[in-house]
């Protein structure tokens, strides 16, 4: 039982110390207070977050989706550097639209405020700039409220991303990276991640066509676009329509949390995240189609014509006792005074 004990401070020492190597945000530090023997419970890890007193509930930025927040200890760090990883050149998009997204969430937290978008000019050809109306009508940004700085080298929007890292005045900070750079080592991301914490504002770094390498970033989220599914309509999913956008993601790395992969949709319109349940999203397509209830078919043009008007109600002929022309004549002890000329003076 003393060799245990020895064996699971020597543990928990070297996680200590690796931790402060890495220039971790939360450090698993505490080692757990032996139980005794008799007591039939399991051990339980403190974790604590270095420079958060009792991990603050504003410390991070939820997602919204629970089982996600859940996993995260909560969401992302707010202070802190997050890397938002696309393995194919082909995920571009989808990493830059996941990182509009937390862009948008992070702007209900903090209103008015700028975000900076700093990349190469190497991956602003291969990749391209957010579209101006798309960025507002999908997440709520106004054109004037994303900056972009495009360098000529790496190296150049390093020390961009540095000083903009430790300024207050920005909401969030974006540093788009292609492939795996040198000079994007443990130490330039260190420096990130400390001026991040120092300022209290959140730096994520989009790796696009990029493989896990060790970083001083916390979380590693790995992003790829997800099918669309049909939209969803009273009457069930809509065929021939396409849903809301939606994400593949991937914990690659987190100290606090397990690996766990999700799929998560968009919803421009209340501009939050939802969970897409497979099994159960199937589940109530089927309970729909049980219990029909009419729809507009589609415009004309469309490959649902509408269906046939069914039976036909004829108008009653003029002058008969149903028709509205005759029930709108004056009777005839009104039509002199009807039909009389209006007297004046």
């Amino acid at each position: 039982m003393a060799m245990t004990a020895v064996a699971r401070e020597t543990v928990f020492a070297l996680r200590r110390q690796i931790a402060k190597i890495e220039g971790t945000l939360p450090e698993r530090l505490a080692s757990p207070v032996a139980a005794p023997l008799d007591a039939d419970v399991s051990t339980d890890l403190t974790i604590v977050r270095r420079g958060i007193a009792a991990a603050l509930p504003d410390a991070f930025l939820p997602i919204g989706v629970e089982r996600l927040d859940a996993a995260l200890s909560g969401g992302l760090p707010k202070a802190a550097l997050s890397e938002i990883h696309g393995l194919e050149t082909r995920d571009a998009g989808a990493v830059a639209g996941f990182a509009l997204s937390l862009t948008s969430l992070i702007l209900k937290q903090a209103p008015g405020l700028p975000v900076l978008w700093i990349g190469t000019s190497e991956i602003f050809r291969e990749a391209g700039f957010p579209y101006a109306r798309g960025l507002h009508a999908s997440f709520g940004i106004g054109p004037e409220q994303l900056l972009f700085t495009e360098a000529p080298k790496l190296v150049d929007a390093l020390w961009v991303a540095e000083e903009a890292a430790r300024m207050t005045a920005l909401a969030a900070v974006i540093l788009e990276i292609r492939g795996n750079p040198q000079r994007l080592d443990l130490t330039a991301t260190r420096r990130l991640h400390t001026r991040a914490q120092a300022a209290g504002r959140p730096v994520f770094l989009l790796r696009q066509a990029a493989e896990p390498e060790p970083t001083a970033a916390p979380v590693r989220l790995i992003v790829a676009s997800a099918p669309a599914v049909p939209r969803d309509t009273i009457a069930g999913p809509l065929a021939g329509s396409i849903g809301r956008p939606a994400f593949t993601l991937t914990i690659g790395k987190s100290r606090t949390a397990l690996p766990g992969q999700f799929t998560l949709e968009w919803n421009p319109d209340e501009r939050a995240f939802d969970e897409r349940w497979g099994d159960e999203r199937r589940g109530e397509a089927r309970d729909r189609a049980k219990n029909p209830v009419p729809v507009v078919s589609l415009s004309g043009g469309g490959k649902g014509p509408a269906p046939a008007s069914g039976a036909v109600l004829a108008f009653p002929a003029v002058g008969s006792p149903l028709s509205p022309a005759a029930r709108d004549q004056p009777s005839r002890p009104q039509r002199a005074a009807h039909l009389g000329p209006r007297r004046a003076g």
